[in-house]
């Protein structure tokens, strides 16, 4: 249903993501000793019982291969998947649950209301190992995607500079946070728990290498991990000033933004220049050496 954005991250390092292959159904069921289909293994010294009439079984065989190699046709992209049928209506009832959460916040009750939405038994929630986290969870994938999606399909990224692009899509993205702030920090501490905390810390790098990459990244030594650390931690504290911001639609909230972007671009312009007054000094300093040697 989701692109896995997962997408960037895992197709550009050369990983793909593998489907299990299985042998056709009809090898399964020619293969199988139950099969109807299959020559009949005889009991040595042992005659069977009732002998077989040969119009009859050659009947009986033409009808069992036409409805085996019936049942083998049909596509297998076209036959039921019953997990495949159940996470959809998992996937169903996380989605009805969001239109209940500033209600009811990020609980096991929201996940039932839900459910109930879409005419699903409540008791699917168990079927959730971790019920709450995984709702946030769904949330933060379901932005990801629809952030991706803005993306292919946003104009106005095209003609502007890194850092706006940046400063741009960080907006974005809280910005589909809002009608949830109330609750937000729920979600933070569901994030923060032991047991959530790895995937969390997961779902943001996704979000982070995806921002990057739509600023037009494509570096891979150490400024790598130093660009996607900086703006991870933008993103952070935006988004918890964002929960103090009394201000009109959130306008504090994206001038904070703009203030830690152009800091960050700042920093890097100014490690820059660092770095290439350190080599001049360097190479300065190994002229002079070498005069001093040559005297």
């Amino acid at each position: 249903m989701y692109r896995t954005v997962v997408s960037r991250i895992l197709l550009s390092g050369g990983g793909r993501r593998h489907l299990l292959r299985h042998r056709d159904l009809r090898t399964v069921i020619c293969s199988s000793r139950f099969s109807t289909t299959t020559e009949t293994q005889t009991v040595p010294n042992r005659r069977p019982l009732n002998p077989p009439d040969p119009s009859t079984s050659s009947s009986s065989s033409s009808t069992s291969f036409q409805t085996s190699s019936a049942a083998g046709d049909v596509p297998r992209h076209e036959r039921q998947n019953p997990r495949a049928e159940y996470e959809e209506e998992q996937a169903r009832v996380l989605q009805a649950s969001l239109q209940h959460v500033i209600r009811l916040g990020w609980s096991e009750e929201t996940m039932i209301a839900g459910a109930k939405e879409v005419g699903i038994s409540p008791s699917i929630v168990g079927s959730f190992p971790r019920k709450e986290a995984a709702l946030v969870e769904f949330f933060m994938d379901d932005c990801l995607q629809r952030l991706i999606d803005r993306i292919d399909s946003a104009e106005e990224l095209q003609n502007s500079t890194p850092s706006q692009r940046i400063d741009r899509l960080v907006r974005i993205r809280l910005e589909m946070q809002a009608p949830y702030i109330s609750k937000w920090p729920q979600a933070l501490s569901i994030q923060a728990h032991p047991l959530n905390v790895s995937t969390s810390f997961k779902q943001r790098a996704m979000l982070v290498d995806e921002i990057w990459h739509a600023a037009g990244d494509a570096s891979s030594d150490l400024d790598w991990y130093v660009r996607r650390t900086v703006l991870g931690g933008i993103y952070s504290t935006t988004e918890i000033y964002m929960l103090t911001d009394r201000s009109p639609e959130f306008r504090d909230t994206w001038m904070f933004l703009d203030n830690r972007v152009e800091d960050a671009f700042d920093l890097k312009k100014t490690i820059q220049e660092a770095k290439h007054l350190a080599e001049a000094v360097g190479a300065g300093m190994g002229s002079f050496v070498g005069k001093v040697l040559q005297r």
